[in-house]
């Protein structure tokens, strides 16, 4: 396979390069409330600042109409966020290829940045349009994505004007791909995954992929009841999905097959409702009463899970184990979270999505060897899936 052209092999000094980073940031009255995307940003913008570059950052935020202008998805709150971050003034472009945009490109300076307004207001983004990315690749000389967590969308800036211009990976980009990728080709063992989240369908060629890498998988979140099912355990009213029971049963087997150590819920937090203040009750994994469901991992199955998480060498966790964002359901996740965060030995992956959320949560981030900014494309890039966003940055 062809290497990624690294942002160091770019000769950017008076050069407009067009960066597309991932500033989809949560913003409360006009102020970035979490800067993480931002900062994480940072070595690639700073090292195209220092080299001289004449910088252009494009990104999304949130999910606009794609028909023009929306006050709550502006991206101006993270270019002024990002000013304060590099101590120098930041340009904002009011559109993301017109007038505005243009004006500010052509007024840059050697070192100077501008950010365009958010990509999704124009609907032509998501669909890969060529008008648009032509459009944006006559803005700049060359093209360097830094914005993992989009790198599996197919989209104008992540895929379609990479074609048009030279294109390189930012550090971002090539520590999320170095990092994920050389976990599964060659893990340090014991190799223990933790896979959590509601569905099975939605993890099933996740399961599959890591089932021929790993040593351990544990299994926590609404999809463990789908699991369950399949061992012919009654799941009240919990979680499920009955068409892939089946399915999870062939899993249990294969993990048999190549030996495997499969870990399942043994006890579970059971509520009547849905909701903080439901009415709880710990029970054996066995014993789910037929009007409850199943909202958490119980102490013994977190207990269990820790003592696997302490004995490995690498670790690769995504998705909760509950409810984890109800304090009621929070200690499953919490458990595993300061189980992984204990196990400093250990290189410790956490691949997106609401893990991050959990070890933010709990206040572990900074224990953690490596925090993925994608969910969906740690999920696809894991399961061995081609990612548009990177296929397009490889040398020829």
């Amino acid at each position: 396979m062809s290497k990624i052209n690294s942002v160091d092999e770019l000769e950017a000094r008076g050069r407009r390069v067009l960066v597309r980073v991932d500033f989809n940031v949560p913003v409360k009255d006009g102020v970035v409330t979490d800067d993480t995307r931002i900062r994480a940003a940072l070595p690639t913008i700073e090292r195209l600042v220092g080299e001289g570059a004449r910088v252009i950052l494009m990104s999304h935020l949130g999910r606009p109409k794609g028909e023009g202008f929306e006050e709550a998805y502006t991206l101006a709150p993270a270019a002024a966020r990002l000013g304060e971050l590099l101590g120098r003034p930041v340009a904002f472009a009011s559109d993301t290829v017109g007038a505005d945009a243009q004006a500010k490109v052509a007024a840059l300076a050697d070192g100077d940045v501008v950010v365009l307004e958010n990509l999704r207001f124009d609907k032509r983004e998501k669909k890969n349009d060529p008008a648009l990315c032509a459009e944006l690749a006559a803005l700049a000389d060359a093209y360097v994505n830094d914005a993992f967590g989009t790198a599996h969308r197919a989209h104008a800036s992540t895929a379609g004007v990479a074609a048009l211009l030279p294109a390189y990976a930012g550090y971002l980009m090539q520590r999320e791909v170095a990092t994920l990728t050389g976990m599964l080709d060659e893990p340090k063992r014991p190799f223990v995954a933790i896979l959590g989240g509601s569905k099975v369908s939605d993890k099933i060629k996740v399961i599959d992929a890591l089932m021929d890498k790993a040593d351990t998988l544990i299994i926590g979140g609404g999809m463990c009841f789908t699991f369950l099912l399949a061992q012919g355990l009654a799941v009240g009213t919990s979680l499920k999905e009955d068409d892939w029971v089946e399915r999870a049963g062939a899993m249990i087997a294969k993990a048999e097959e190549r030996g495997v150590k499969l870990l399942l819920p043994v006890d579970v937090v059971c509520a009547d409702a849905f909701a903080e203040d439901a009415n709880t009750k710990t029970v054996s994994a066995d014993e789910i009463p037929a009007d409850m469901m199943g909202l958490d991992i119980g102490p013994k199955t977190a207990a269990l899970y820790a003592e696997a998480i302490a004995g490995a060498a690498s670790v690769f966790w995504n998705g909760p184990m509950g409810v984890f964002e109800m304090k009621a359901f929070e200690a499953g996740t919490k458990a595993v979270a300061e189980a992984v965060a204990a196990n400093e030995a250990a290189d410790t992956i956490i691949g997106g999505g609401d893990s991050v959320a959990a070890v933010n949560k709990f206040d572990l981030a900074e224990k953690m060897t490596f925090i993925s900014t994608g969910g969906g494309a740690s999920m696809e890039l894991v399961q061995g899936e081609k990612l548009p966003g990177v296929e397009a940055l490889r040398a020829e």
